[in-house]
């Protein structure tokens, strides 16, 4: 229920986050540019000052594809000792599409992920 009574359905993180749609209406946006968190949407009004994913998207690109790829380029030039014009064309763009390109749909995840579970920051109990 949102401030003005009204009731949204609880839309699942991996449904919204990855296309950059709002974690609550499923319908505006998440992103101002590529990476850019908005400040609210344009559509429902849910304020985005809760989404901070931090360095998780970067992370999981890190552990998940930059590592594999970078680990393909040294295992060509090992294996092949090719010139260095087949590692700009082949190892350029791999980079790019591995380690750029996953980025906003890692963080549009995070970001639904944080809203479907209210995930905020710990706090200590006073007693």
């Amino acid at each position: 229920m949102d401030a003005q009574g009204k009731v949204w359905p609880k839309l699942d993180p991996h449904k919204t986050g990855p296309f950059g749609r709002c974690p609550r209406c499923g319908e505006g946006h998440i992103f101002q540019g590529f990476l850019k968190i908005r400040s609210a949407c344009e559509v429902c009004g849910l304020d985005y000052s809760f989404a901070e994913p931090a360095d998780g998207p970067a992370f999981f690109v890190q552990m998940f594809t930059c590592i594999p790829a970078v680990l393909w380029i040294l295992l060509l030039e090992i294996f092949a000792s090719p010139p260095l014009w087949v590692h700009v064309v082949t190892g350029l763009p791999l980079l790019i599409v591995t380690c750029v390109l996953p980025l906003r749909p890692l963080k549009g995840w995070l970001v639904a992920s944080q809203f479907y579970f209210k995930a905020q920051e710990g706090r200590l109990a006073r007693e």
